[in-house]
């Protein structure tokens, strides 16, 4: 498979997005991918991996913009076109598109492969540590919520999501470590987890003004 060609194909669905999910985010998946693969203790179909990799957000423009209600879903049946005008071979275009649907946080399907279970975890590990931190307070600013709210504690946040980015860091990014399927994922969820959690303590510590 012209990988190269993919991912030039793939960039092409990324244009005016939000810094939470644009081109960077897909690279960043792609690079995460390639490491969990290389640390897998399986043999990886490198090939599926690395195109559901590239592919696996093309439709957050459209989900942004309201026209479609899954990315995932919707990107899974994209991806299946894309990958037969590259005479790719209907079961790889099958597992592709299996691992697109799988990797959504939000989805009730579970990755029942060793690459759909690589790519959800290589999505995730964009959600933890620094770079999910960044992540969260630029959506934070997005939707113009607040960054804390001391009058309203994680525990009182009846919100899926949180109403705020510390909220959200609570609800969301420290409970990734847990849903990592792969060993190479969750030993690099634990470093980052572990980062995220010295984060939350200053950030207490200072909005406390006990730092």
């Amino acid at each position: 498979m012209d990988q190269t060609a993919l991912r030039d194909r793939a960039r092409t669905y990324f244009g005016g997005l939000s810094p939470t999910h644009d081109w960077h985010h897909v690279q960043r998946v792609v690079a995460n991918a390639e490491r969990l693969a290389e640390d897998a203790e399986q043999p990886v179909d490198e090939d599926v991996l690395l195109a559901a990799a590239w592919l696996h957000d093309i439709g957050r423009k459209r989900e942004a913009q309201g026209d479609i209600d899954c990315h995932a879903e919707w990107g899974a049946a994209e991806a299946r076109d894309i990958l037969a005008e590259f005479e790719v071979p209907e079961a790889t275009r099958d597992a592709v598109a299996h691992c697109i649907r799988a990797h959504r946080f939000s989805n009730d399907v579970e990755p029942a492969s060793l690459e759909a279970r690589l790519l959800s975890d290589a999505d995730n590990l964009d959600a933890i540590g620094a770079v999910g931190l960044a992540r969260t307070f630029a959506h934070t600013g997005e939707l113009a919520q607040p960054i804390h709210d001391p009058d309203l504690s994680p525990e009182q946040d009846d919100s899926a999501a949180g109403q705020t980015a510390l909220n959200h860091v609570h609800k969301k990014l420290l409970e990734l470590e847990s849903r990592m399927y792969t060993d190479a994922g969750k030993t690099a969820a634990a470093d980052r987890h572990d980062f995220l959690e010295t984060f939350v303590d200053r950030f207490e510590a200072e909005v406390a003004g006990e730092r």
